[in-house]
């Protein structure tokens, strides 16, 4: 009697794939192809800041779950600020905050407003612990995680009375214009997380990245311009920098006894007179920190842009 054929083996199923999450850093960057706006320039905590951390991040760093990267939030993760802060107020959201100058000010001078500072820089996270602790500031909270999905996912729709961004990376060079940080993919993720009539406030002292700034929230359906057509032609920073020539130097900056200055092509096309304006007075509420005061002594100006959600 011949052998019966051996019956064929159920192959055996391919691994699943693993979740690509629309908002979460794999779909905005790292993971998927598509640039993250940030460059994590170190995470090693030493001396204070590393006892700040142990000390103090239990009570001031929201510990969220992580989705494929150290700095992404899992998509089921979703912040309760009333539980969190222990009461109904604004929330106030800083989109990286740095060393926490301008958010511990600010929640210092308003002591019934809560304030979320967003950044991926793990020591400045440590340094505005720091200032928590120091000021006895109970309206901060610290996360460390990448911010379209903090927006998209983490925030609770609607529920953001402000959002700042204050002099993001502009990654000068043309090859990386995609990776700045606000894209109309991000407009409209800041959309969902502010509440009908919710502010956004962004500042940046390079014109080329406030330009850009202007042309995508122009272009989007969500938002409306606080100053419409103001501070255009001659009182414009736009004209100023375009007539003084300042960002063609290098970094803005004075140049050297001896050396000839270096276009950076930071500025974008010199259209001689800015007939749109839309700049914003200095927010008030902005402390001046280092940071801005650098911009200042190189001669740079500061642009100011605030919109409402429609």
């Amino acid at each position: 009697m011949s052998e019966s054929p051996e019956s064929p083996q159920t192959p055996e199923p391919p691994p699943p794939a693993r979740l690509v999450t629309p908002g979460s850093q794999a779909s905005f960057g790292t993971y998927g192809g598509r640039p993250v706006s940030f460059v994590r320039r170190g995470t090693r905590l030493q001396g204070r800041r590393q006892a700040a951390w142990e000390e103090h991040s239990d009570r001031w760093a929201i510990d969220v779950p992580r989705h494929i990267a150290n700095t992404s939030v899992h998509p089921g993760y979703v912040f309760d600020a009333e539980a969190e802060f222990g009461r109904t107020a604004p929330l106030i959201v800083e989109i990286g905050s740095g060393l926490g100058d301008a958010v511990c000010h600010a929640a210092e001078a308003n002591p019934d407003k809560d304030f979320l500072a967003v950044e991926v820089y793990t020591p400045g996270l440590a340094n505005t612990l720091i200032k928590i602790n120091s000021r006895q500031l109970s309206n901060v909270r610290v996360v460390e995680a990448n911010a379209p999905e903090v927006l998209a996912t983490m925030l609770p729709a609607g529920s953001v009375t402000e959002l700042w961004v204050f002099f993001p990376d502009p990654w000068h060079k043309s090859r990386h214009h995609k990776r700045r940080l606000i894209q109309p993919a991000f407009a409209e993720l800041a959309a969902r997380a502010l509440k009908p009539g919710g502010i956004w406030r962004i500042a940046t002292d390079w014109s080329n990245y406030a330009v850009h700034v202007r042309d995508v929230l122009a272009g989007s359906a969500e938002f409306e311009n606080l100053h419409e057509g103001e501070r255009r032609g001659d009182e414009s920073p736009l004209t100023r920098v375009w007539e003084s020539g300042v960002e063609s130097l290098v970094g803005g900056a004075p140049v050297k006894e001896g050396r000839a200055p270096v276009s950076t092509e930071h500025t974008g096309p010199n259209e001689g007179i800015d007939e749109t304006g839309g700049w914003a007075p200095r927010f008030e509420g902005r402390i001046l920190t280092s940071f801005e005061n650098k911009a200042h002594e190189a001669g740079r100006l500061i642009f100011d842009l605030g919109y409402r959600r429609r």
